[in-house]
C-alpha cells in the first residue's frame, strides 16, 4: 500500500471536484487476492472509486500478479462555498488482503480556508520530532494580520518567530489538527482581538459531533518572553489539551507579558491556564471544566485576576482530583519569587471540597506574595490572615445557569457571591464596569458582584 491515508486540501474556488490515487504493490513471487475493497459509508460516501477503470463503492475478488501493481483513483466533490457544508468530509476503505484488514483513511476539507502546514521540524534527542512553520516565512521581522473571510486550519505548530507579530482579528475561527499548536517565541508577539458577539475561535479541526465536547484534540497556544504587548480578547478556547501556556524562554522573571480578558478556556485535558513565572494581567474570564487544574502557576510570576470565574465541574471519564486553582513557587530547593498573584472579585469553584492550593515556600531572598479580595473561594484552607484574605465568603458550590453546557453565569436567585463590600471591591469593579457580557455591572460599594457575570 502507497499511503494508509489520502487527505484531500486543495483550495478549491467554485464547485469541483479533485482525483488522487494510490497504488497497491503486489512485491511476492506469487499472486495475491483483494477479497473485499469497500467505500466504508457506501453509497452515501462524499467519495467515489475507481479501480482499474472500472467504478463503484464495492468490490470483490480482486486479484493483483506477482510484481505487479493496481491503481485506486480516489474523487470528492465539494462545494467550499457553502458555509452549510461540513468542514471536513471523512471516510475510509477498507480492505481484505490474503485474509488481513487494511484501512485508508480519507478527508478532504469541505470549506474554503487558510492551511498552515510545517515546513520544518525540530528533532529532539530521543529522535522526536516537532513540525513547524512560521507565519510569514520570507522574513523575521514582519506583522501579519490574518484575514477572517475564511477559516485557518493548522497542521503541527505555527510559529510567531522573533520579531514577528501576528494580529487575528474579531470573527477568526482556528482550526488545530491533532497536537498541533500557536507558538509565539521569544521576542515574538500575539494580540487577538475578538469582540463580544465575534470571538476568535480557537477548537480541534475534527467536525464530527463525536468531537464537538471532546478534549485533548490539539496541543495549546504557548506563549513565550520577549513582548509586553501580548493580548488576547474575547476569544472562546476549548477541547485541546493546554488552554494557555505562559512562561519565559532563558530567565525567570523576564520581560514577557500577557493581558487576558473577556475570555473562555473550557474542556482541556490537563490545564486552562498554565503559567510559570510570568506576568499576567486578567479579567472578565472564564476558565472551566479542565482535567486538572483551571489554573495552574508555577515559579512564582507577578498575577492580577480580577472578576475572573475558575470553575472546575470535570465530568469525563477520568474524574479529577486536582483543585481548580494551583499556586506554586518551588521547585524542589528553589524558591523563586512570587511578587504578587491578587485575586479581585473573583470565583473558585468546583465539585472538590477544595478547589484552592497554595503549595508556596518562603527563602532568604523571596517572601510570596498573594491576596484574595472580595472573592468566593470553596475552599478547605484558612482564611483568617487578614493580610492575605479580605473579605472572603466560602461555602458550598454555587448553583449555574448550566455547568454541563459551560453556562458558569450563577443563577439569578444565587446570593453567595453578591453585594460585596470590601475595601477594594468597588476600586476592582470600576476597572471592568462591563462584564464577560458586555452588560453593566454595578461599581457601588455594597453591591458588588464577583466573578466574570455581573
Amino acid at each position: 500500500m502507497s499511503r494508509d491515508s489520502v487527505l484531500f486540501d486543495t483550495v478549491f474556488t467554485s464547485i469541483g471536484s479533485a482525483t488522487k490515487n494510490i497504488r497497491i504493490v503486489n512485491q511476492n513471487n506469487q499472486k495475491i487476492n483483494i477479497s473485499s475493497l469497500q467505500l466504508q459509508s457506501g453509497g452515501s460516501s462524499g467519495f467515489k472509486l475507481n479501480v482499474d477503470g472500472i467504478p463503484g463503492t464495492n468490490f470483490t475478488d480482486l486479484e493483483i500478479a506477482a510484481h505487479d501493481s493496481m491503481y485506486i483513483f480516489i474523487q470528492v466533490n465539494v462545494n467550499p462555498t457553502n458555509q452549510n457544508s461540513p468542514f471536513i468530509i471523512s471516510d475510509a476503505i477498507n480492505l481484505t488482503v490474503n485474509g488481513n484488514q487494511q484501512k485508508v483513511a480519507l478527508e478532504a476539507w469541505g470549506q474554503n480556508a487558510y492551511y498552515h502546514k510545517p515546513t520544518n521540524a525540530i528533532k529532539f534527542k530521543d529522535g522526536s520530532y516537532l513540525p513547524y512553520s512560521t507565519v510569514s516565512p520570507a522574513t523575521t521581522a514582519t506583522t501579519v494580520i490574518w484575514p477572517n473571510d475564511k477559516p485557518h486550519v493548522i497542521y503541527g505548530y505555527l510559529v510567531v518567530d522573533s520579531a514577528q507579530k501576528l494580529i487575528i482579528n474579531a470573527g477568526t475561527h482556528i482550526y488545530m489538527n491533532y497536537k498541533a499548536g500557536l507558538w509565539v517565541y521569544k521576542q515574538g508577539e500575539i494580540h487577538i482581538l475578538g469582540q463580544k458577539g465575534n470571538e476568535v475561535t480557537f477548537e480541534g479541526a475534527r467536525r464530527e459531533l463525536d468531537y464537538a465536547d471532546e478534549p485533548g484534540q490539539w496541543d495549546r497556544i504557548w506563549i513565550n518572553e520577549g513582548s509586553n504587548n501580548n493580548e488576547i480578547n474575547y476569544a472562546n478556547i476549548k477541547n485541546g489539551y493546554i488552554g494557555i501556556q505562559a512562561e519565559p524562554l532563558d530567565t525567570i522573571g523576564g520581560i514577557g507579558r500577557l493581558k487576558l480578558t473577556n475570555t473562555k478556556i473550557r474542556n482541556m485535558s490537563k490545564w486552562g491556564l498554565y503559567s510559570l513565572g510570568f506576568k499576567i494581567y486578567a479579567a472578565n474570564n472564564v476558565i472551566s471544566n479542565c482535567q486538572e487544574n483551571s489554573l495552574h502557576i508555577e515559579l512564582g510570576g507577578l498575577y492580577t485576576f480580577i472578576h475572573c470565574t475558575f470553575s472546575n465541574f470535570w465530568s469525563k471519564q477520568t474524574q479529577r482530583d486536582k483543585p481548580t486553582v494551583y499556586i506554586s513557587n518551588y521547585v524542589n530547593n528553589n524558591v523563586y519569587p512570587l511578587d504578587s498573584a491578587y485575586f479581585g472579585n473573583c470565583i473558585i469553584d468546583g465539585k472538590l471540597g477544595n478547589e484552592l492550593s497554595l503549595d508556596l515556600k518562603s527563602s532568604t531572598s523571596f517572601t510570596p506574595s498573594y491576596k484574595f479580595s472580595s472573592s468566593w473561594l470553596k475552599t478547605t484552607i484558612s482564611t483568617s490572615d487578614a493580610a492575605k484574605f479580605v473579605d472572603i465568603r466560602t461555602g458550598t458550590s454555587l448553583n449555574y445557569t448550566d455547568a454541563g453546557s459551560y453556562n458558569f453565569e450563577p443563577l439569578a436567585s444565587e446570593t453567595q457571591h453578591r453585594n460585596f463590600a470590601g475595601p477594594n471591591a468597588a476600586v476592582d469593579a470600576t476597572k471592568f464596569p462591563l462584564d464577560i457580557n458586555n452588560s453593566s455591572r454595578s461599581t457601588s460599594t455594597g453591591s458588588i458582584t464577583a466573578g466574570a457575570y455581573k
